[in-house]
């Protein structure tokens, strides 16, 4: 008998038209809103990489924190925890993916930037504008990259990529 009361409900849900009652988004428009612009190199503002130690502490906010009301020290001056219009800023949790002196949980997806200073700076082997590049946009020299695009996509304006260059390029 139960498998008689099954078959026909089965039976109704299958000959019943439900177009009317569920909604159907369009999948096209919603990707094309959320597609990223075309790779981008953009030209880093004159003065952005420094040893002003408020942006270096900017920049060290950024990377070890994720969401404006769930980080768990205040936002350095400068900084928002909520945007004007009441929503969370959300900051960049580099370290999820990467290991830099004094992080704490730290992922290994993407290069460890332990002693980036004196490995890259001091030898003269990368220069600030390759270090803000591969913060505003790391598409330009991979393709294939799983970093966020942060300055294309507006989750970081040019002084906040700034202030990361800054903190990973700084003496910590």
């Amino acid at each position: 008998m139960r498998k008689v009361i099954m078959l026909g409900i089965a039976t109704f849900l299958g000959a019943a038209d439900l177009s009317q009652v569920i909604e159907i988004p369009d999948a096209t428009a919603i990707l094309l809103k959320d597609a990223l612009p075309a790779p981008k190199l953009y030209a880093m503002p004159e003065g952005c990489i420094t040893d002003d130690l408020a942006a270096i502490a900017r920049g060290k906010y950024i990377f070890h924190n994720l969401n404006g009301k769930e980080t768990k020290e205040p936002a350095p001056e400068g900084l928002l925890k909520v945007l004007p219009n009441g929503k969370e800023k959300q900051y960049g949790n580099c370290v999820a993916c990467h290991n830099i002196e004094g992080a704490k949980g730290y992922g290994n997806i993407g290069p460890d930037l332990s002693n980036y200073k004196s490995l890259f700076v001091d030898s003269g082997a990368r220069k600030g504008e390759f270090v803000y590049q591969k913060i505003a946009d790391p598409r330009m020299d991979n393709a294939e990259t799983h970093m966020t695009v942060n300055l294309a996509n507006g989750l970081f304006n040019e002084r906040e990529v700034c202030d990361l260059a800054s903190y990973v390029m700084s003496k910590k």
